[in-house]
């Protein structure tokens, strides 16, 4: 008797699961179904086409637990572990010396330094050896449709790729990304390719796969188009002598301190910025405390990559050590 009572009580819990994944299924086909009409009504996609598409999308439990646990979420001393290391730096220098010509001329064009630009494709994909494994139409359906909490932006960026893919003659079914849908050497989003992804070679391609010479203009593009400020510093470190400045730490990255102001605070700024500089207080977690950056304008543009002060000082102290691994070269 008690041994069918446990089966019976393993039975309808398996049930209660099928249950509930019928009904997660369901509401999944039926935003798919929604969003497939939208795109024919919207931008006269072929809406037996995109059926044939959507069915062989996959939603994708591996990319619901990754985007609840990103790599952002750890303290920096270890998140800066992950990126300075000997072999990114010297894969950096060796992308420069491959690329040189077209790092000098992207720098001239859009202002933005080459070793940043390296930086970029350093970290986000350790100079495309790490473009990510899922297909870009599952990952941006997984999180578009089965990702309550992002799923308007996601649903923009699916939006955003089927439209690219039309555009740059791309069978949406192919591109591979991240997780979270970016691609290429850069990791673009959808939207981000859209808005700066150039040709740079002018072979009536943007090609941010296999085309070093697009992908840098295209990271230059993007630094430039959210302003950039050629020759301009992009973090200095400072000391405290005194614990007053924690008010002014937050979350939001703008600048929006005067130099007069930061050291009113009894803070010590090593090098002189300009007295007009607006800067943000950031601190880092370090395992012996904490340490306080100045950062300016450049660094907050480096946060429009991706949002992330940890990242956005990956990318700088990166930069840095490339330069000055690099030296001088032929």
């Amino acid at each position: 008797m008690k041994l069918k009572s446990t089966l019976t009580r393993i039975m309808l819990g398996c049930a209660c699961l099928s249950a509930i994944s019928c009904v997660s299924d369901i509401r999944e086909k039926e935003s798919m179904n929604a969003f497939i009409e939208q795109m024919a009504t919207k931008h006269q996609f072929d809406e037996s086409e995109l059926d044939d598409l959507f069915e062989t999308v996959e939603i994708k439990q591996d990319i619901l637990k990754r985007i609840a646990s990103p790599s952002e979420g750890l303290p920096w001393y270890k998140y800066r572990k992950i990126f300075l290391t000997e072999a990114r730096i010297d894969a950096g220098v060796q992308f420069w010396k491959d690329n040189a010509a077209t790092l000098a001329a992207a720098e001239k064009q859009y202002g933005v330094p080459a070793e940043i630009i390296i930086a970029i494709i350093g970290v986000e994909t350790l100079f495309g050896k790490n473009t990510g494994n899922h297909r870009v139409i599952d990952a941006l359906s997984t999180l578009a449709f089965a990702y309550p909490p992002r799923s308007k932006f996601f649903l923009g960026e699916l939006e955003n790729f089927l439209l690219l893919c039309r555009d740059e003659h791309i069978n949406p079914a192919d591109p591979i990304g991240s997780y979270a849908g970016a691609m290429g050497l850069p990791q673009f989003m959808p939207s981000s390719f859209r808005a700066y992804a150039v040709d740079f070679d002018n072979d009536n391609r943007r090609d941010i796969w296999h085309n070093n010479s697009d992908v840098i203009a295209s990271i230059g593009n993007y630094f430039a188009k959210h302003h950039w400020q050629t020759g301009q510093a992009i973090a200095v470190p400072v000391t405290a002598k005194y614990k007053n400045y924690e008010p002014v730490l937050n979350n939001d990255l703008k600048p929006n301190l005067s130099v007069a102001e930061l050291e009113s605070l009894n803070l010590i700024i090593p090098r002189q910025l300009p007295l007009n500089s607006k800067v943000k207080l950031l601190s880092f977690e370090q395992q012996q405390g904490e340490e306080l950056w100045a950062a300016l304008d450049n660094f907050y543009v480096i946060t429009r990559y991706n949002h992330s002060p940890l990242y956005a000082m990956a990318v700088y102290q990166l930069s840095l050590s490339i330069l000055n691994k690099k030296g001088s070269f032929p």
